[in-house]
């Protein structure tokens, strides 16, 4: 009954796994969410562009992008990713009046399926220094 029981369990675990893993999914190109744009003079424009390709089997639509602050930018597809297909997002830095640490965010709301269950967003950075002029 024991052995009957674990097999029945392990097909269900199984099941489970295989199931959650379907769906649209980010993968983005340098395997990094972080961009690190060094020491910039203040005033200068910080521009990135993440690119990502929709490693899911379903269309990845991205819903709303929030940038930390009014200082950086996001632009994003509006149209869905199909699966297999890729795009990219841009984020914009201005850092005039931020001298000093940088360390910027976005955070993608989305349909993807997330690898980190604990996570319901998937967020990017920027980060770097800013000197006077």
């Amino acid at each position: 009954m024991k052995r009957i029981l674990t097999a029945f369990m392990l097909v269900a675990a199984s099941t489970v796994a295989v199931y959650a893993q379907k769906g649209a999914k980010f993968e983005f190109k340098d395997k990094n969410d972080t961009y690190d744009f060094g020491t910039v003079k203040e005033g200068e424009k910080v521009v990135h562009v993440f690119e990502f390709k929709n490693s899911g089997d379903q269309p990845l639509q991205i819903l709303k992008i929030d940038a930390g602050c009014g200082c950086t930018t996001p632009e994003w597809p509006k149209t869905p990713i199909m699966p297999g297909k890729s795009s990219s997002i841009k984020v914009t830095f201005n850092t005039a009046g931020k001298v000093g640490p940088a360390y910027k965010d976005v955070t993608i709301k989305s349909n993807a399926v997330l690898d980190d269950k604990s996570k319901e967003r998937y967020t990017l950075i920027l980060k770097g220094s800013v000197v006077a002029k």
